[in-house]
């Protein structure tokens, strides 16, 4: 789980913690939390850590590795980097310590680039004043429907050099989403046996007030049984627009 990726808009995913737990409806079917099983049952040592099961499940539950943080020095041409593709850098009970010890491999490494994703957007805000943010870290939170629109806003406060959103798996549409101080926006609907089908305009209404921002706008699937199920063209056109590096600033 430490190198090249099938995820469109990455190059390589690194886990320097993994687990997690159920925080909205966008959790409730889970890659991470299903593939975390398998691992377990497969005796991967990194997933053997059992979570709450009212939240998480087997091999799901949060754990640091500390010798993961080695990995992204032995990657030798630079690539875009996934942080946390099976955890969440900014789950409660990640010590703080052990999250600025991720920024400090981050910075050390300005030949890669981050993209960090989370949804506790509110302990983001709290402690992103206590973080250094080098120019190679993208900061990013996920806003599934409208009841999660307030992560926005908390996002807008951190003084990471792009700020994106992953609306993914989209559940809603998103009318009254500002974006204002976000430099990309990635939308996707949802993929595995349980999904939750993806409305177009759900789709068109975030890429026209992206296009309106001069915001960068991608489409990553419409999802289905499989992830690839129904391909990657919106009205006959692939989005997959990258954003600009901007400058540090926040609010």
């Amino acid at each position: 789980m430490s190198d090249r990726s099938a995820i469109e808009w990455t190059e390589a995913t690194w886990n320097p913690t993994t687990g997690c737990d159920r925080v909205s409806s966008g959790c409730d079917n889970c890659y991470a939390l299903t593939l975390a099983k398998r691992l377990k049952a497969m005796g991967s040592a990194k997933y053997q850590n059992d979570g709450d099961p009212r939240t998480s499940g087997p091999g799901f539950g949060l754990t640091v590795h500390p010798d993961a943080l080695r990995v992204p020095y032995g990657w030798r041409s630079p690539r875009k980097v996934f942080v946390n593709s099976m955890s969440d850098l900014f789950h409660a009970r990640v010590p703080l310590d052990y999250v600025r010890q991720v920024f400090d491999v981050m910075a050390n490494t300005p030949q890669h680039t981050y993209q960090v994703l989370t949804k506790r957007a509110r302990r983001l805000r709290q402690i992103a004043d206590r973080l250094d943010w080098p120019p190679n870290v993208w900061m990013g939170v996920s806003v599934e429907s409208e009841v999660e629109l307030p992560r926005v806003e908390d996002l807008r406060q951190v003084p990471a050099a792009v700020r994106f959103l992953s609306c993914e798996p989209l559940l809603g549409p998103l009318s009254g989403l500002d974006v204002t101080g976000i430099h990309w926006v990635i939308t996707g609907g949802e993929s595995g046996p349980r999904f939750r089908p993806v409305e177009e305009s759900w789709i068109t209404g975030i890429r026209d007030i992206c296009v309106d921002a001069d915001v960068a706008f991608f489409f990553k699937q419409w999802g289905g049984r499989t992830p690839k199920a129904a391909g990657r063209d919106l009205l006959g056109r692939t989005w997959d627009q990258m954003p600009k590096r901007a400058p540090v600033t926040a609010g």
